[in-house]
């Protein structure tokens, strides 16, 4: 019978048995955490009927799963005052590493829409042969995702730069999409990264510009398309820019140009020559480094809306960052490492939470001082405990072992025990206990 708590949190059998507050269990709690970090909570619970032979609600699910993820997020918050504040030396990084930063929508309440950022690393390896053509992946891919503000996002992102090692990687090669918010990302990480336009996003501008000069869909913008993107990915860029510009030149000069295909031939110019040593393909490529954002785009599919856009979901915004959180820890596999302390977190937030209304136990006993006076002095009693006064002439000697108990007198005369042989006599004979009056 486990003992009734006091408030929120343990009671003191709960503690005892290391029971989760609530009282599940540590492996339940883990299995229902975990599960609902990977689906939705009603088939969580589900699962867990399933395997466990336990009954759970799917608000069982939600609310053990939004407890992990906010107390996960308090550690990893936490831990980044400790890095900005005493400034502990990185761990070593890799030799080679991708640094990539996208974003990615999710619904919530109320129609709305928020950004969720999310932060890929991963080690590069050697290039390997695909198709004839050397190609580097990344590899030990984690991730950290939050809904917020590019600033806090960049600073909270320092907790995952600093556990990767990515102030001391020997190359840090940071493949973005171009926007103004990831450049100050990685002006904070690391400010000497190599920093490289995605591929597939420098290709999109040229291919807008071709549509826009020759038609979409028709073989003349097919063929430029085409040349350019081998030069861009194999060659010069700058003869690319040269191109793009003559084709903004040749359509000023029409009589007949179309205002609109200008506007978009010089925004892909413009573009592109902005980040002219970010689309230097042929050279990163030559030295083994990724051109491609794949794995950032990876993770905004994996990490984020394979779990918070399932058909007919919406969040609540506070509950977006502790989910978020779980799915950077079971995506990066490291759930066994994260799992121990988000469980401590917890079990130390209910120890707080209970502090303040958990009465203390007094384990001394009250002392009393008897006078010879009429004055009690004594320690504070409890209330209905009444100290008697004791005058100086009252005899305080204890009684004799043979005198009767205070307040205790012998039983009358004609008590039925006094008519009983028993204890004096010997046993009752049958007839004599038959007629006992008891």
């Amino acid at each position: 019978m486990s003992a009734r708590p006091v408030g929120p949190g343990f009671s003191p059998l709960d503690e005892e048995l290391e029971l989760e507050p609530g009282g599940l269990t540590p492996s339940l709690a883990e299995d229902l955490v975990l599960l609902g970090s990977w689906m939705p909570f009603a088939g969580a619970a589900q699962l867990i009927g399933h395997f466990r032979k336990v009954g759970v609600s799917e608000a069982t699910v939600r609310r053990a799963t939004e407890k992990s993820g906010e107390a996960y997020v308090e550690l990893q918050t936490a831990q980044v005052a400790v890095l900005e504040q005493e400034l502990p030396p990185a761990p070593e990084g890799p030799a080679v590493q991708q640094l990539s930063v996208d974003g990615a929508m999710v619904p919530l309440l109320h129609r709305e829409w928020a950004e969720v950022k999310t932060l890929a690393i991963g080690t590069i390896g050697e290039p390997v042969l695909e198709e004839g053509q050397p190609v580097v992946h990344a590899r030990e891919m984690s991730y950290f995702s939050r809904l917020a503000q590019h600033q806090s996002f960049a600073q909270l992102a320092t907790v995952e730069t600093h556990r990767r090692g990515t102030q001391r990687a020997g190359t840090v090669c940071a493949v973005v999409d171009g926007a103004e918010w990831q450049q100050k990302f990685i002006d904070l990480h690391r400010p000497d990264a190599v920093r490289i336009l995605d591929w597939a996003h420098g290709a999109e501008y040229l291919a807008k510009a071709s549509q826009a000069a020759f038609g979409a869909g028709t073989p003349e913008a097919s063929e430029w398309l085409g040349t350019q993107l081998h030069q861009l990915k194999h060659g010069d860029p700058q003869q690319v820019l040269d191109q793009l510009r003559e084709l903004y030149q040749e359509l000023e000069a029409a009589s007949c140009a179309d205002t609109e295909a200008l506007k978009v031939v010089k925004g892909s110019l413009e573009y592109l020559e902005k980040r002219r040593e970010q689309i230097k393909y042929a050279e990163f490529q030559g030295l083994g480094y990724p051109i491609g954002s794949g794995a950032v785009e990876s993770a905004n599919k994996l990490v984020v809306e394979a779990r918070l856009k399932g058909a007919g979901m919406h969040w609540a915004r506070d509950h977006v960052n502790p989910m978020v959180a779980l799915r950077n820890v079971v995506c990066s596999d490291r759930w066994e490492e994260a799992w121990p302390q988000i469980s401590q977190r917890i079990r130390e937030k209910a120890k707080e939470q209970a502090a303040p209304r958990r009465p203390k136990p007094n384990y001394e006993q009250p002392t009393v001082e008897l006078a010879t006076s009429s004055r009690v002095d004594a320690a504070p009693m409890p209330k209905g405990i009444v100290i008697p006064k004791l005058g100086p002439t009252q005899n305080r000697q204890t009684p004799k072992a043979n005198s009767p108990a205070q307040g205790r007198r012998p039983p009358a005369a004609n008590h039925p025990w006094r008519r009983m042989t028993v204890g004096r006599n010997g046993s009752l004979k049958p007839d004599q206990l038959a007629s006992a009056k008891l």
